[in-house]
């Protein structure tokens, strides 16, 4: 649908001149479209914002990343941050009679998308799974990749990996720019978090929601501060190798063994109130599954189903069997649902394009049939023209850049390899924007391990592990990074923010991400043992994709004993589980776990899911006693929690650097 002109929309205006209400609402929907142009809605002070949030969310996703790989969506726990600090600068402005520029719905929105961009590269940069997995200390916890030939491995470095994320992260800001138009207001698509997120923020700037919003801001900081407190006072108790409340045998000894305890990490209670109960009993389950069940009956046939003198850390000892049946799950579950999404999406596609060749209308009918708050915000949405020379131009040189680098950063990823990845690329991008506007589910990881294996395969097992794993990290997150785009023009479309400021915030937030995210997992890096199996920094996903890369360069022969079997049944679980919730989603599929959530404690062990769980637990509770107040409430404490936890994170890291320990080492043990 092209521009509205000004007599069509005098012609709807006139239609609704006897209804008051529909007045009253269009006065509100002329106040809310009637914004600035695009370079005023960039301010300074956002700018700062999401700086801010940017790095405290990036220390956040980093703890989550290199302890479980497992990390709940803070889209809308963002927005609110940025509310919460613009509102509390002006209230301090206003009480020292210094009047500032009105916090908009536009500028909130600004705020987000920068924020999120920034922090999302700490996630999907491959810190926790693919290029981490590179290192010498990863080689030698999975074990010789490759008989004969050389130690394979890159440590990481700053450098190498700020030019990595660079010229792979922006490549994806140009893919899809020019489809805007048709995903969001010819096809329609719901996009459901860029909705939710859009709902809070015009929530938040409206009388009403203002309101709500004190509320939120007063329960945030109330939680934000116990939460940094209440860690600041666990590292007191934390000076040594399992020691503090961190190691707390909540349920026992044995079961402390066996990975079973509360640890008091308020940032899993936190990520256990935002994510759904299924995922939290799912985790729960493949806790108990595997830690409770499977392990200690694998480790009784040591001897029988592997050596005894291998130890349990040897990919071909019990380690081998937590890793690939994890790989079997995270593969069953990746795969189906990758199937279904193209299937889901062609199909639309079809539907859609024969339902617009059946039933074609004139211009004028279309706007009359349309409400009139759509109208107003497709009239703001395309007001402003981003040129498509420059999307294509950006792409081509962007693109051609990181041919060029990225064959200099891994001399074992031929150039020929990026150029097929940047031919399929803008196909991948749409199949995956489109799947997650119609389901919310953003499949980048999937198409990245078809790339790892595909790429793998090639490389053959001279440069196969390298290849794969670095070309998963291009194809993911240049698909990611313009699925994420597509989700922030959708909040843009619902708050009246000019595309052009969103892809704008969205540049720069991508680009102090890329430079805060290599800081960060450094950060964490010197100061911890990252990558200790037995360590609270496991960081499992680097060994499960070193492992997956493994397996597309040796195929089976990479696996231990038997666990072929167990692989293809887990596999299969996978598969039947994700049907039958398919099919009957409303009786039995509601009961069915999610097999993604259940591989995680496969490696990580049980003590998350027992954190998330309680989140869980408060959240059920909540809702039963006062379901109102639950609903309004909950997203500010969890936010609380999780952000009082990440921040301690940031001097607890630079005292671990000067090698500050804690005065008091607390830990247990038994009576006999």
């Amino acid at each position: 649908m092209g521009s509205m002109n000004k007599e069509e929309l005098e012609e709807i205006q006139n239609c609704c001149d006897n209804d008051d209400t529909e007045k009253a609402r269009l006065e509100e929907l002329e106040e809310q479209s009637s914004i600035v142009s695009w370079t005023r809605q960039i301010t300074i002070r956002g700018l700062i914002t999401s700086f801010l949030i940017g790095i405290i969310y990036s220390v956040i996703m980093m703890k989550l990343n290199l302890s479980t790989g497992l990390v709940p969506n803070l889209n809308v726990s963002a927005a609110l941050l940025g509310f919460v600090l613009i509102r509390t600068w002006t209230v301090l402005l206003e009480k020292a009679n210094i009047v500032s520029t009105p916090f908009t719905r536009q500028e909130n929105t600004i705020i987000q998308t920068c924020a999120v961009a920034c922090y999302s590269t700490a996630y999907g940069g491959g810190f926790g799974s693919h290029l981490l997995g590179l290192n010498r200390k990863t080689y030698e916890e999975v074990g010789v990749d490759t008989p004969g030939n050389p130690p394979i491995t890159k440590e990481p470095g700053i450098g190498w990996m700020t030019a990595f994320l660079f010229v792979t992260y922006f490549v994806g800001l140009m893919a899809l720019v020019p489809l805007r138009k048709m995903m969001i207001i010819d096809y329609k698509l719901t996009y459901p978090s860029g909705t939710a997120t859009a709902v809070l923020i015009n929530g938040f700037h409206t009388p009403k929601g203002d309101k709500m919003a004190k509320k939120q801001v007063r329960g945030f900081m109330r939680f934000f501060s116990c939460s940094f407190l209440w860690s600041f006072f666990q590292w007191f108790y934390a000076g040594g190798n399992q020691c503090g409340f961190s190691q707390f045998p909540t349920f026992g000894l044995k079961a402390w063994q066996n990975t079973f305890y509360f640890d008091f990490s308020m940032t899993y209670v936190g990520a256990g109130m935002i994510c759904s109960h299924l995922v939290n009993l799912s985790l729960l389950l493949g806790s108990v599954l595997s830690w409770g069940i499977m392990w200690p009956l694998i480790r009784g046939l040591k001897g029988q189903w592997f050596l005894e003198s291998l130890p349990e850390s040897s990919m071909k000892s019990l380690n081998g069997y937590k890793v690939f049946i994890s790989i079997a799950l995270i593969l069953g579950d990746g795969l189906y649902n990758f199937a279904k999404i193209l299937l889901f999406t062609a199909l639309n596609i079809h539907a859609t394009m024969e339902k617009r060749n059946r039933k074609l209308f004139l211009v004028s009918d279309n706007l009359k049939q349309q409400p009139l708050d759509e109208l107003k915000r497709n009239e703001a949405f395309i007001r402003e023209n981003i040129p498509i020379w420059l999307a294509f131009t950006g792409y081509i040189l962007l693109s051609s850049i990181s041919i060029i680098v990225i064959p200099l950063i891994f001399p074992e990823v031929k150039w020929y390899y990026v150029v097929v990845a940047y031919l399929l690329a803008p196909t991948l991008s749409f199949c995956n924007a489109y799947g997650s506007g119609l389901t919310d589910m953003n499949m980048a990881y999937n198409y990245g391990k078809v790339a790892l294996f595909v790429l793998a395969a090639l490389g053959g097992k001279s440069n196969g592990v390298v290849a794969g794993m670095v070309g998963c990290g291009v194809i993911k997150s240049l698909v990611s990074t313009s699925s994420d785009l597509m989700q922030d023009f959708k909040t843009g479309h619902l708050t009246f923010t000019s595309p052009r400021s969103m892809l704008v915030s969205q540049a720069i937030g991508t680009a102090i991400g890329c430079v805060i995210a290599p800081l960060t997992f450094f950060l964490f890096y010197k100061a911890f043992d990252v990558g200790n199996p037995n360590g609270e920094y496991k960081a499992p996903y680097a060994i499960i994709y070193r492992n997956m890369a493994i397996l597309g360069v040796e195929g089976f022969s990479a696996l231990p004993n038997h666990c072929i079997h167990l692989c293809c049944g887990f596999f299969a679980f996978a598969v039947a589980a994700n049907l039958v919730r398919d099919l009957n989603p409303k009786n039995i599929g509601k009961w069915i776990p999610l097999p993604m959530a259940m591989a995680v404690p496969f490696v990580v062990g049980g003590y998350f899911a027992i954190d998330m769980c309680m989140g869980s637990l408060i959240v059920y509770a909540w809702h039963t006693l006062k379901s109102k107040e639950a609903g309004l409430m909950v997203p500010a404490v969890a936010s609380g929690l999780i952000c009082g936890d990440g921040l301690w994170m940031l001097p607890s890291s630079v005292l671990a650097l000067f090698k500050i320990q804690a005065p008091i080492c607390m830990t247990f043990l038994p009576t006999n």
